[in-house]
């Protein structure tokens, strides 16, 4: 249940705080709390004022309506709101809400003094908002930025090698030649060689061994 008192320390009208009260209870969501409401003060006839809620996720708008007998109910949240102002003037102040799209959204003769508290109360709340956007985006931008730049060890490029198309060092196989093969000497051959042997080992004189030579030769 939301506490009147507190909303009644810049001469609030009572009655009007109470009845926006206590319809704005059942309207607030999870977590949502009201900072602060102002109340309007005409110069000639305050009999259906409106009032401006501030709380820490919206603005709220309400317009008496039907001689007083329902309230009409408005609410623009941080997200739609590009910035707030106030105008002192003669007789209180304006208080200026500009969205991010469609025309400003002006309510007049708000006391000075809870035009001031009431824009104080806006201000913080949309710099708040401005501020924590701020930092969700630059926190996206962060995880994008190491999404495309930090990769997995097993994302790393491998050329791709035909291992069909290579060409394969073959060990080249020495070649051995043939060894000759020895024709069977003939008669006249094996002869000269047991001579010469002969020979060599000084069993006959060399004239024996040219004699011997001239008739196996003279018989081929």
């Amino acid at each position: 249940m939301i506490l009147i008192d507190r909303f009644l320390s810049d001469e609030q009208d009572p009655k009007a705080v109470e009845k926006v009260l206590g319809k704005l209870n059942d309207m607030l969501t999870t977590n949502e709390e009201l900072i602060y409401l102002a109340v309007q003060k005409k110069p000639a006839v305050n009999l259906l004022p409106d009032c401006i809620a501030v709380s820490n996720k919206r603005i709220f708008y309400c317009e008496p309506a039907n001689f007083g007998i329902t309230m009409n109910f408005k609410d623009i949240s941080w997200k739609s709101i590009k910035e707030v102002s106030f105008k002192e003037e003669l007789f209180g102040s304006k208080f200026i809400c500009v969205p991010q799209h469609g025309e400003n959204i002006i309510t007049e003769y708000i006391p000075k003094a809870q035009a001031r508290k009431l824009y104080q109360a806006a201000y913080e709340q949309l710099e708040g908002f401005k501020e924590q956007q701020q930092q969700a985006e630059q926190a996206e931008r962060r995880a994008q930025q190491s999404g495309t730049t930090e990769r997995h060890p097993s994302a790393i490029d491998i050329p791709f090698v035909d291992i069909t198309a290579a060409e394969t060092p073959v060990a080249e196989t020495p070649v051995i030649p043939a060894a000759p093969v020895e024709e069977p000497e003939d008669e006249t051959t094996l002869k000269l060689r047991k001579l010469k042997t002969l020979y060599d080992k000084q069993l006959i004189t060399q004239e024996e061994y040219e004699a011997k030579k001239a008739d196996i030769l003279d018989s081929f």
